[in-house]
Order: structure tokens, then C-alpha cells, then sequence
């Protein structure tokens, strides 16, 4: 039975390319309600459109920052999912002191808001592949932000559990690269890529919420949870589309890497094996932690350079968006 039934579910940057697939697939479930919490009313009256609001779809304007306004949603709220974050790599880069005011600050206001409320039972916070070994300004907000949840679980007294997802790229999301390059090829432009040998992990926004979904029921509390996905490169990624396009290479972005990590060979020492994931748990214990899974025999070196996608089931992948 999935832990959200009859529950209350908040979503933090619920409005966003995430928050939809989430609440999509929230609502095929006998969720009590669900809450979209954003700062963005353009976008949640868009998201109105497709989930009206009635008693179970409610629609909050907050920004995670006001810790007061999120004290005020998190009335009789379940379980949060934490999906509210500057995203974008260079605009981290530019604009450092509003990275760390959403993705830090805003993470703190959070925990200390579910503390405060005191009624939440569980919180999964998004994290990225970015926040291993971060070499730009959003991996390292992300790191930050995954620690502070992870330490939250000493403050609850384990009322509030507190759990994170670290993921790769997804196909299918506002603003990603494959929306990029289709709304290139409908023009009949040359596709601008950074690198053609820059690799990513993939999967889609239905793979992520439903990954989150399982995460929910899973989760014990302090774990750190990782998909375990097929990466490719972008030159893949344009062969998958179809045929032989032009393109021309602009370079890498201020703050991008070249290949991404999902587990780190230093952090794969705490981790574990539970088939369908892999899960980090904390070095330094000061909090009881239930542990699952198998330990890893040796050192893991989970990054997407090795190129595991087959071209097929990389273009049945992003035909199925």
C-alpha cells in the first residue's frame, strides 16, 4: 500500500516541470490532498488548467524563502516533497547570492518550518549529480542542501523523517536540452551543443516522480537515494533523434562539466545496494539510522562517462515524451 494514501502532500516548486509529473502521478493514488506551493502564479494558473483546483488540488503562492508562509502551508501537511530550486547552471553562476538564498537559506527555512509544525512524517528533498564533487555554484548549494536534511533527523527526534533523491538530467523537463534541440530542428536551424562528447545521465519526469514515489514508502530516515540510470552523450542524444543534423559547438557553460557523478568512490563506502537503488547513508552517525540493502563489495565510480545507453533504448526513451 503506498504510503500517501489519505495523506497530505505539499510540493514545494510544485508548479514546475516536476511538481506536474508529480501531482499527475499523486493523483492516480488515493492521496487525501495535494498542495502546490510557488512563487509562480503564471504557472500555477497554467497547471489549474490541467489540474483544477477542488478538494483535493489546492494551489499556495509562497516562496520557500518566507519560512512564516511555509509554516502557514504546512498546516495539516503529511509529507513534503522538495522540488523548489534555482536550477540552471550558469544563472547560479551570475547570480550566487539568489542560488544561496532559495537553495541553502530556503532549504533551512523548510526543515525549520516542518520542525515548527511538528506534524509532517516524512520529507524527500530533490538533489542533483551535480552535488557530487561540485565545481559550480548549484552543485555546491545542492551538496549544502542535502546535508542540512540528512542532519535534520538529529533535530525531529525522529517525528519528522527526513530523506533526499539525487538524480541526473531529465528528458523531458522545462528547458532541457532535448526541448532545445526540437524546437531547433522544427526551425530548421543548426543545433547548438557544448560539447559532442559531454555526457549526462537521462531519464524522464514519469521515471523521476515515480522513483520519489517509491523513495516515500521506502525511506527510514538520514538515507541519500540514487536511481541507477543509463547516461549518453550529447552527440548520442542527437543520433537518437533521428537523422544526421547539423550542429555547431558553442562550448561548455560557465560551471559545466564534462561528465557527471552520481556516487562519489569516496562516499561508496556508506553506501548500499537495494536492486532497484543505491543509498548513501551518512558517515558520521548521530542519529539512529535503519540500514538497507547489501554493502557494496568495492569502491563504486558511478559516472556518466561510461555511456551505457544503447541508441535504441535512447530513442524509445525520448520518443516516449
Amino acid at each position: 500500500m503506498s504510503f500517501v494514501k489519505n495523506q497530505t502532500v505539499l510540493i514545494t516548486g510544485g508548479s514546475g516541470s516536476f511538481g506536474n509529473a508529480m501531482v499527475e502521478n499523486l493523483l492516480s493514488t488515493d492521496v487525501k490532498r495535494i498542495i502546490v506551493f510557488s512563487r509562480d502564479e503564471y504557472k500555477q494558473m497554467q497547471m489549474k488548467q490541467k489540474f483544477p483546483e477542488d478538494f483535493k488540488m489546492h494551489y499556495y503562492i509562497g516562496d520557500v524563502r518566507d519560512e512564516e508562509r511555509l509554516v502557514k502551508a504546512l498546516q495539516g501537511v503529511d509529507v513534503v516533497i522538495h522540488a523548489a530550486a534555482i536550477k540552471q547552471v550558469d544563472t547560479c553562476e551570475y547570480n550566487p547570492e539568489e542560488a544561496v538564498k532559495t537553495n541553502v537559506f530556503g532549504a533551512m527555512g523548510l526543515i525549520n518550518a516542518c520542525l515548527r509544525v511538528g506534524t509532517v512524517k516524512k520529507v524527500i528533498a530533490l538533489s542533483s549529480d551535480k552535488a557530487v564533487n561540485p565545481i559550480n555554484l548549484y552543485g555546491a548549494t545542492k551538496l549544502v542542501a542535502e546535508k542540512l536534511f540528512i542532519a535534520a533527523n538529529a533535530l525531529s527526534a525522529r517525528k519528522t523523517l527526513f530523506s533526499v533523491v539525487r538524480y541526473g538530467n531529465v528528458l523531458s523537463s522545462r528547458g532541457s536540452v532535448i526541448e532545445v534541440f526540437k524546437r531547433q530542428i522544427e526551425n530548421k536551424e543548426v543545433l547548438t551543443i557544448t560539447d559532442p562528447k559531454m555526457t549526462r545521465f537521462w531519464w524522464t519526469l514519469e521515471q523521476a516522480s515515480m522513483f520519489v514515489d517509491r523513495v516515500i514508502n521506502f525511506m527510514k530516515g538520514g538515507e541519500i537515494f540514487i536511481p541507477k540510470l543509463k547516461s549518453a552523450s550529447i552527440e548520442q542524444l542527437i543520433k537518437a533523434l533521428g537523422d544526421d543534423f547539423k550542429f555547431e559547438v558553442v562550448g561548455i557553460r560557465p560551471g559545466e562539466k564534462m561528465h557527471e557523478v552520481l556516487v562519489a568512490p569516496d562516499e561508496s563506502f556508506n553506501t548500499n545496494d537495494i536492486e532497484w537503488a543505491y543509498v548513501v547513508y551518512p558517515s558520521l552517525v548521530y542519529f539512529k539510522i535503519e540500514k538497507q540493502g547489501n554493502e557494496l563489495e568495492e569502491a563504486l565510480d558511478y559516472t556518466s562517462k561510461y555511456c551505457t545507453f544503447e541508441l535504441q533504448k535512447l530513442k524509445k526513451l525520448i520518443n516516449s515524451i
